[in-house]
């Protein structure tokens, strides 16, 4: 199967580079997402080995910092389980999941980060899901062709290939 090709976004006072970074083995469970089609993306679709653009969303501007890949498909999410959580789900079971996660690593911190606005101006990223008017999903396709047009502005000036 191809290698596909993924955006998450992260709040960055939250839970952004700079956690991901100092997560142990620079990996951690990529949990809490609350939207059906966004939980099938997670569910059904990502794979390990698939790439992932890590987008900063709470940032000024928003911006792509850094790759990742997926390193477990989905799975439960544990958090629906956890009664003390602001996740649980109180519908979910062991045998009927409601809410999925998958396990990403850090690849590459980008060379400089790739604000939204130089997205929307950019050749070749114009049907790209993230800029598509009401597009709010926290994890979202990617192609291939948008994942090499943003992963080389990411390294453009910074002596990255």
């Amino acid at each position: 199967m191809a290698r596909r090709y993924w955006l998450v976004k992260s709040d960055p006072e939250t839970f952004g580079l700079a956690e991901l970074a100092q997560s142990p083995d620079r990996t951690t469970v990529w949990d809490g997402v609350r939207n059906y089609q966004a939980r099938n993306h997670l569910r059904d679709d990502m794979r390990a080995g698939d790439g992932v653009l890590f987008y900063h969303s709470q940032s000024d501007p928003p911006a792509v910092v850094a790759t990742a890949k997926v390193v477990r498909p989905g799975y439960p999410d544990p958090t629906q389980f956890d009664r003390k959580s602001p996740r649980h789900e109180p519908k979910a079971t062991a045998e009927r999941p409601v809410w999925y996660a998958v396990d990403i690593e850090l690849d590459e911190v980008l060379g400089r980060p790739v604000p939204l606005p130089e997205m929307r101006e950019t050749q070749g990223l114009d049907r790209m899901v993230l800029l598509r008017k009401g597009s709010r999903l926290s994890v979202q396709p990617v192609s291939a062709a948008e994942w090499r047009i943003v992963t080389a502005l990411g390294r453009r000036g910074s002596g990255k290939k």
